[in-house]
């Protein structure tokens, strides 16, 4: 006597159901395969987060520097007084002397290598 092996035995009942079936073929679909996929997508939604916050902060600095470049026009003691501090400037007869704290050295060290 013959016996039949079916392999439909082996997968339980609630696969056999052809719906059932095409939702998790569908859900497969989405979560891995497509390219749009949730994983993408994640990835997507936390780059987007990370540049909107860079774009706050730099609108902020844009802001903040549009009103330093309108005192800068406006007023020529504030433009003597940026001179001197950022590009260390000095009248003829004036001694400069640049004192720096040690987060400045540091920073002014690995600028030089």
């Amino acid at each position: 006597m013959l016996i039949r092996f079916n392999f439909t035995d082996k997968i339980p009942h609630i696969l056999r159901n052809k719906y059932v079936l095409t939702i998790i073929i569908f859900v497969v679909w989405v979560v891995l395969l497509d390219s749009n996929n949730l994983i993408t997508r994640y990835r997507d939604m936390k780059e987007m987060h990370k540049l909107e916050i860079d774009k706050e902060y730099y609108m902020k600095r844009i802001e903040e520097d549009k009103r330093k470049l309108h005192e800068l026009k406006t007023d020529n003691r504030n433009l003597e007084k940026f001179a001197r501090e950022q590009y260390h400037m000095k009248k003829p007869d004036e001694d400069l002397y640049i004192i720096l704290t040690p987060s400045e050295d540091r920073k002014l060290t690995r600028k030089n290598k």
